[in-house]
C-alpha cells in the first residue's frame, strides 16, 4: 500500500497574487515561499469564491460557494452542519492540526447588522422562527473565537474537534493587535505586554505617515507570525515519529491592516524605491470618486476595515510596510520548511500555499478590500508542491477557485469527497469555463447608499460584475486591458460580448448550485 502523504497547508491573508518573488514581484523578498513554487506548480489564474476573510475560508474549508455553505460575511461563522475536508481527512485517519488564524467565526461577538426588525402592525415569529433556517448559529457554540472573552485556550473550551482540527492554537485578528491564544502565550512572557501594542504605545519613527500604520513596540520574537512558526515546528517535531499522516494548516494573520512589521522589517523597504501601481489616480467608477472625494474633505477616518483612498505617499509607504510583514512570514516558512526537511518529513509532504483574499495596494488609489472586485482583491497565490511530482517549476494557467482546494486535498489523500462539493480536483480535471465570485456586504461604505451584493464572472479573457440596486455594473476585457480601467459594459461595441458574458456566468451559476442534501430514496 502506497504511504499516504502529509500535508503542510500555507495561508496568509489579505495577499495578493503579486506580492510574491514568484507571482512577478522584483522587490519584495520571498526566497523560501519562491522555493515552494520553484519545485511545483503555481497557479495564476486563481480566484477568491468570496474576497473576504470569513466567507472564503469557510470556502476552502468546505470547497462550496458562500451561498451555499451560508457564510456570506464576516460575522456570519460556518455552520458546525456544513461538513469539511478536514473532518474527512480526520475521519480517514489524519492527524489534524490548526496554527495561527482560524477565523471561522468571529472576532468582535458584536450583534450583526440588518437584524430581524418586529413590524408595527404585525405578529412578530418568536425568536426561533425569524429566519428560514432554525439552526441560525447564534448559540454560544459559535462564539469560541470571540476575542473580549477569549480568556483560555480554545482547545480548553471545546469538546472534541473544531471543524475537523483535533489540535488547536489559534491568533485571532491581526498585526500587532493579534489576540487569541497567541495574546494569552505572549502575556505569560512579558507581563507588561498589553503595553507594547497599538499606537498608543508604538515607538518613535518620523519617515511613516500613513493610516493605520505605526511601528509597533513589539520585539520580533513575540510578534505573531514568529509563533505560529514557533508553534508549528513544535506541533511537526511531535509528529516525527508518529505512524499516521498528518495535515497542518499554518495560518498567518499578516500580511492585513494595520501595518506594523515589527523590528528590522518595519525598515527593511524604502517607500522612495517602492513603484506606485499602473492604475493609480484612474478610476471613475462612483464610489472610487467617492472616496477621494471623502479623503480630500477629511470625511473618511480611514481608520476600520472599510476601502479608502490614499496619497502617493501613503500609498508607497503602506506597499513597503506591507512587504516588510510578507518578508518576516517568508522567513518563518523558511524556518518550517527546513525543520521539515530535519524531521525527515519532508519526501512525503505536500506542502501548499495561499491567500484568503486581496488587497488594492493603491490600485486605482485605494486601500484594503471590500465592494469593487479588481484583480488586486480577488486574485490570491496558490501553490502546490508534491515530491512526488516529476514537473516541478510549473506554470498552470487554468482558472481556479478556493472551493478547489478542499477536493484537490482530498483527491491526493485517496478519500473520496462529501455530496456537494462544488470544486475540482486541479490536477486531474480540466478548468471551467468560468470561475464565480461572490460578495453580499452587510453594511454601507463611502460611495454606496446601501449594503451591496455583487457576482463576479471570470473567463478566460474577460471579467464582469454585477450589483444589486446599483445603475452601474462593470465588464473588462483582461487581455487588452488588465488595468480594468476601460468599463465596457454600457459600450455599444461591447454589446455582444455582454450578452456572451452574461450567458457563461448564468450557465456557471446554475452548475453551482447545491447539490446537498442527497434524496433518502427515488419517488
Amino acid at each position: 500500500m502506497t504511504k499516504r502523504p502529509n500535508f503542510l497547508f500555507i495561508i496568509t491573508d489579505q495577499h495578493r497574487a503579486d506580492h510574491l518573488g514568484c507571482g512577478g514581484n522584483t522587490v519584495v523578498r520571498t526566497p523560501n515561499i519562491d522555493s515552494i513554487a520553484a519545485k511545483g506548480t503555481m497557479w495564476d489564474r486563481f480566484y477568491v469564491a468570496n474576497p473576504i476573510c470569513m466567507p472564503n475560508r469557510a470556502s476552502i474549508m468546505t470547497g462550496r460557494m458562500s451561498s451555499a455553505h451560508g457564510a456570506r460575511h464576516n460575522g456570519i461563522p460556518l455552520s458546525k452542519d456544513h461538513t469539511t475536508f478536514v473532518e474527512l481527512l480526520r475521519d480517514a485517519g489524519y492527524l489534524t492540526g490548526l496554527i495561527g488564524k482560524s477565523h471561522l467565526q468571529s472576532f468582535t461577538g458584536l450583534p450583526a447588522t440588518n437584524q430581524f426588525e418586529p413590524t408595527e402592525g404585525l405578529h412578530t415569529p418568536r425568536l426561533h422562527l425569524r429566519d428560514a433556517v432554525k439552526n441560525n448559529r447564534h448559540t454560544p457554540d459559535y462564539d469560541l473565537e470571540v476575542v473580549p472573552t477569549w480568556n483560555r485556550p480554545l482547545a480548553e473550551r471545546i469538546d472534541g474537534d473544531f471543524y475537523g482540527f483535533e489540535h488547536v492554537e489559534v491568533a485571532a485578528d491581526h498585526a500587532d493587535r493579534a489576540s487569541g491564544d497567541y495574546l494569552l502565550w505572549a502575556r505569560e512572557q512579558r507581563k507588561d505586554f498589553d503595553q507594547l501594542v497599538g499606537p498608543e504605545n508604538a515607538l518613535p519613527d518620523n519617515r511613516i505617515n500613513a493610516p493605520q500604520a505605526w511601528r509597533t513596540a513589539v520585539p520580533e520574537e513575540l510578534y505573531s507570525t514568529n509563533w505560529i512558526a514557533d508553534r508549528s515546528v513544535s506541533w511537526l517535531a511531535d509528529r516525527a515519529n508518529d505512524a499516521a499522516p498528518f495535515f497542518l494548516q499554518m495560518s498567518f494573520p499578516d500580511p492585513h491592516h494595520p501595518f506594523t512589521p515589527p523590528g528590522r522589517y518595519w525598515d527593511m523597504y524604502d517607500p522612495a524605491d517602492i513603484e506606485l501601481p499602473a492604475t493609480f489616480g484612474n478610476g471613475d467608477l462612483p464610489p472610487i470618486q467617492a472616496m477621494k472625494e471623502a479623503m480630500e474633505k477629511g470625511s473618511d477616518p480611514r481608520d476600520n476595515q472599510n476601502p479608502f483612498a490614499v496619497t502617493e505617499d501613503e500609498a508607497r509607504s503602506i506597499i513597503a510596510l506591507t512587504y516588510g510583514m510578507i518578508t518576516m512570514i517568508d522567513d518563518a516558512v523558511g524556518r518550517v520548511l527546513q525543520r521539515l526537511d530535519e524531521l525527515g518529513l519532508a519526501d512525503n509532504t505536500v506542502v501548499i500555499f495561499t491567500s484568503d483574499h486581496g488587497d488594492y495596494m493603491g490600485d486605482h488609489g485605494l486601500m484594503l478590500k471590500l465592494l469593487l472586485h479588481y484583480q488586486g482583491i480577488i486574485r490570491v497565490p496558490f501553490i502546490w508542491h508534491d515530491p512526488e511530482s516529476r514537473t516541478p517549476d510549473q506554470i498552470d494557467h487554468g482558472l481556479a477557485s478556493s472551493i478547489d482546494i478542499a477536493p484537490t486535498i482530498l483527491a491526493r489523500a485517496g478519500i473520496q469527497p462529501y455530496n456537494g462539493i462544488q470544486g475540482r480536483n486541479l490536477i486531474s480535471c480540466e478548468p471551467p469555463e468560468a470561475v464565480i465570485i461572490e460578495e453580499d456586504s452587510q453594511r454601507s461604505m463611502t460611495g454606496f447608499d446601501r449594503p451591496q451584493r455583487v457576482r463576479t464572472v471570470v473567463t478566460d479573457r474577460y471579467r464582469m460584475s454585477l450589483r444589486e440596486g446599483e445603475d452601474w455594473n462593470e465588464l473588462y476585457d483582461l487581455k487588452e486591458d488588465p488595468g480594468e480601467t476601460n468599463n465596457l459594459y454600457d459600450q455599444a461595441s461591447a454589446k455582444e460580448v455582454r450578452r456572451t458574458i452574461s450567458e457563461i456566468m448564468l450557465r456557471r451559476l446554475i452548475s453551482l448550485q447545491d447539490r446537498s442534501p442527497l434524496p433518502a430514496y427515488r419517488a
